[in-house]
C-alpha cells in the first residue's frame, strides 16, 4: 500500500471513531447583532470548529455550531439533520445570519442555502471546501475502506454524480479560503493543493472573493490567520489584502 494511501486509511479510521463524539452543548446566545453557524468537516463532531467558533465569539457573533453523522447518514438524511437544527436555533429577531464551514461543511451550507430562505441572510465563507469535488474520492472510490464509510464520502467525487452537482451557483456574498500545502501530492492531486482539496476545485463561479493560506487540510480550522480572514469577509465583504491574492 502506497504512503499516501496509507495515511489516507489511517486519517479515515481516526474520523470514524471521533465521528461519533458529538459536542451537545449549543453555544451561550449572547446579545449582539449577529449570528454565525458553524459547520464542519467529513468524519468529525461540531465539536472540531471549537477554537473557530471561540474566535468568533471574541469577535462578537453569537455562534451555533452544526454537528451531523457524515459517515453514517445518507446525504438526504445530513441534509434534514442540519435543517431541523438551523430551524429549531434560528433567531427569531432582526440579527444578520452568516455561515461558516470547512470542508465538506462548506458544500452543505451550499445545499442547504440553495434549498432554503434566510431571513437577514449575511455572508458566507468557504474554508478548504471541494467545491469542484474531489479527485481523490475519484481515486480511491472502489476501495473497501472507502465503501465501508457510507455513501456521503463516497458522494464527493469530481463526476456527475457528485454532491456538488446538485447545487446552484451562489446568490449570496461567499469568500473561499484554500490551503496551500507544504508538501506536494503530485501523483494524485497536481499543481497546489491543501493536502485533500485542490486550489482548482476549492474556486467558485460567481465566488465574491478568494485567498490562500499556507496550511494543511485538517489544519485550516484551527489557523489564526484563516480565522482572522474569516472575521474580515464577515464584517466586510472582502478578505483584508496583506499579501496578494491569487489570480482568479
Amino acid at each position: 500500500m502506497k504512503f499516501l494511501e496509507k495515511t489516507l486509511l489511517v486519517t479515515l479510521v481516526c474520523t470514524v471513531i471521533s465521528c461519533f463524539y458529538f459536542d451537545i452543548a449549543s453555544a451561550d446566545e449572547t446579545d449582539t447583532t449577529e449570528f454565525v453557524y458553524v459547520f464542519h468537516g467529513l468524519g468529525r463532531p461540531k465539536s472540531a470548529m471549537w477554537l473557530m467558533a471561540a474566535r468568533l465569539e471574541n469577535a462578537g457573533y453569537s455562534v451555533e455550531k452544526i454537528g451531523y453523522h457524515s459517515l453514517i447518514e445518507s446525504p438526504e438524511e445530513i441534509m434534514l439533520d442540519i435543517s431541523e437544527q438551523i430551524s429549531a436555533s434560528l433567531p427569531q429577531d432582526n440579527r444578520t445570519i452568516h455561515f461558516v464551514g470547512h470542508s465538506m461543511g462548506g458544500l452543505l451550507i451550499r445545499a442547504y442555502l440553495d434549498s432554503n430562505k434566510v431571513e437577514h441572510l449575511g455572508r458566507v465563507v468557504l474554508i478548504g471546501t471541494p467545491n469542484q469535488g474531489s479527485a481523490l474520492v475519484d481515486k480511491y472510490r472502489d476501495k473497501w475502506w472507502m465503501k465501508i464509510l457510507g455513501p456521503m464520502p463516497r458522494a464527493l467525487g469530481t463526476d456527475s454524480t457528485g454532491f456538488h452537482k446538485s447545487i446552484g451557483d451562489p446568490y449570496y456574498p461567499v469568500g473561499i479560503i484554500a490551503g496551500i500545502a507544504k508538501w506536494k501530492n503530485e501523483d494524485v492531486l497536481p499543481g497546489d493543493d491543501d493536502g485533500i482539496v485542490p486550489l482548482e476545485s476549492a474556486k467558485l463561479k460567481g465566488m465574491t472573493d478568494i485567498i490562500t493560506v499556507e496550511s494543511g487540510h485538517t489544519m485550516l480550522r484551527y489557523d489564526k490567520d484563516v480565522a482572522d480572514q474569516t472575521i474580515e469577509f464577515l464584517r466586510n465583504g472582502m478578505f483584508r489584502e496583506d499579501e496578494p491574492l491569487i489570480e482568479r
